[in-house]
């Protein structure tokens, strides 16, 4: 029967969360709770000629660093391992394995560069090390190419050849598939490793169906990290495996000492940023692609959650999904942008709705309660088109919201009130009235970028409408609340009342010059209760 031994990538693979900066006494810490836990093999971290030495981070520019950390601890009969992403670490910067602390390297490549890395595996192998074949995105592999691989394999006889599920994109079904391809053909003197992440909460029952593979012809390695921590969605729970390995197979791996490591070394760095399954990370699985598109969308600031997914769906060619290409990214928004995107059309309809009408803004502040007999009285008088943002008022009736806030918006109660929507937001059945594009309206340099109020005057203003009348925004207080439903406010808004009443001052100021704007209640944003055009 096949062995099955358990590695932890912890101080590795967790390094992605804090940029590899543990601390000394954490990268201790971890290194001896794995090793009381009795854990088959520990990989200590990157080694990477572009980094400089620093006694706090588990990634390294040679093995003569690894020394510096870690060689005076007590492995016992733990193996130990560092990797290092092929083009990363010169073969120089390798002693021989005799005259290192490492016991093994593991390689992590793609396969357009499969002849090369492997290459540099035989190197390695050369210097005395055990060798890890670690295949990157294994899902990018058809079976013509990994059969390809396992020739390069099978002449270099590494000690390990792992299928690494970069991305989450395995079920376990796929998986087994690889790994049945893995069995049959490697050389049965190749250990077979699986490493895997969560983007589609499959991480451990993935490792299960490794694990629990009938007939198996190698012995074979499972990767966890403590808590899951790790990259992108994290990695298998190592205490989890290990507490699987013991109830099936007689192991005895002592879980009390992952949990003492989880609880002095890990937690605190979860709570400053959490890693697991999230939205993020199942939307890049879900479109089979690189992280760095969703991020690349996101940061238009201009995207509903949904359009984003359409989006990545649609990118191509299929190489390109899994190997971010910016030029891709760019194309793909662009042409959203100008087709499907754009509000040219929506902006003249809007522009047609108000024309020849007196216009009243509604916002939240508690003036348009207390002075609320100025207020119908206007509206009475004036018969303006009236425009809430982000709430409709009970006792007054609006013609159109206009809402930038998708929490907000599913607050809100809608009749027969028309809605202009910032391109974020998405309806909930039918569509909007007018659709706008959301980025060319935020606030780049504030810290409340999308302060909905500037965003409709700049709307406004952008379309061509030369006065407005506002009620309602009283401004920022540091001590009362800035809402007539509290339920509205944001936590950190009195922390910066006095910077944000001054900014909003500055921004009315120079919207003033294009635009009339007059305050009907009481507001902080101007020392009189009008503004004409740019005069306070």
């Amino acid at each position: 029967m096949s062995s099955i031994k358990l590695l932890d990538c912890t101080l590795r693979d967790g390094g992605y969360v804090n940029d590899w900066n543990f601390g000394h006494e954490n990268l201790v810490s971890v290194f001896e709770r794995v090793v009381d836990a009795n854990v088959d093999v520990i990989e200590i971290g990157f080694l990477d000629d572009r980094r400089p030495f620093d006694m706090n981070r588990s990634i390294m520019p040679d093995t003569n660093s690894v020394d510096k950390i870690y060689g005076g601890l007590d492995r016992k009969q733990t193996q130990v391992v560092g990797m290092i992403d092929y083009g990363t670490c010169d073969i120089s910067n390798l002693q021989p394995c005799k005259d290192s602390y490492l016991d093994g390297i593991r390689v992590i490549f793609k396969k357009h560069i499969m002849k090369e890395a492997m290459e540099y595996c035989r190197q390695v192998k050369a210097l005395g090390y055990k060798v890890y074949s670690q295949l990157v995105s294994i899902t990018s592999y058809n079976d013509e190419e990994l059969m390809e691989l396992i020739k390069l394999v099978n002449d270099v006889k590494p000690y390990a050849v792992s299928m690494v599920d970069t991305y989450g994109l395995l079920h376990p079904e796929d998986l087994v598939h690889y790994y049945e391809i893995l069995d049959e053909n490697v050389d049965s003197d190749v250990c077979i490793g699986f490493h895997a992440h969560n983007n589609f909460q499959l991480a451990y029952a993935n490792a299960l169906a490794f694990l629990e593979k009938d007939n198996k012809k190698h012995d074979i390695l499972v990767d966890g990290t403590l808590y899951g921590m790790g990259k992108s969605a994290g990695n298998a729970p190592l205490e989890l495996l290990a507490m699987r390995l013991n109830n099936k197979y007689d192991k005895d791996y002592n879980i009390d000492s992952m949990l003492e490591g989880i609880k002095e070394s890990v937690m605190d760095f979860y709570a400053k940023a959490p890693w697991g399954y999230n939205t993020f990370f199942y939307m890049c699985a879900k479109n089979l692609c690189h992280p760095n598109y969703l991020t690349y969308f996101e940061n238009k600031e201009n995207l509903s959650i949904s359009k984003i997914d359409n989006l990545l769906a649609m990118i191509e060619p299929e190489d390109k999904k899994l190997l971010y290409d910016q030029l891709v990214a760019e194309k793909l928004y662009n042409d959203y942008i100008d087709g499907e995107g754009s509000d040219v059309e929506d902006k003249k309809a809007l522009k047609q709705e108000l024309s020849g009408r007196e216009i009243l803004i509604l916002g939240p502040g508690k003036n348009i309660r207390l002075q609320q007999e100025k207020v119908n009285t206007y509206i009475n008088n004036s018969k303006p088109y009236i425009i809430s943002i982000n709430y409709i008022p009970n006792d007054i009736k609006v013609d159109c919201v206009f809402t930038t806030n998708i929490k907000r918006y599913h607050n809100m109660h809608i009749f027969n009130e028309k809605i202009i929507a910032t391109s974020n937001v998405e309806c909930r059945n039918g569509k909007f009235d007018f659709n706008v594009n959301r980025a060319p309206l935020l606030e780049h340099k504030e810290k409340i970028k999308d302060n909905s109020f500037l965003m409709l005057l700049k709307l406004l203003d952008n379309i061509g409408i030369e006065k407005v009348t506002c009620a309602g925004f009283d401004g920022y207080s540091e001590k009362e609340d800035n809402y007539f439903d509290p339920s509205m406010e944001y936590y950190f808004i009195k922390d910066q009342a006095k910077h944000l009443n001054e900014h909003m001052k500055d921004a009315i100021y120079e919207l003033g010059r294009t635009m009339q704007i007059d305050f009907l209640t009481y507001s902080a944003y101007t020392e009189t209760e009008d503004i004409h055009g740019a005069a306070f």
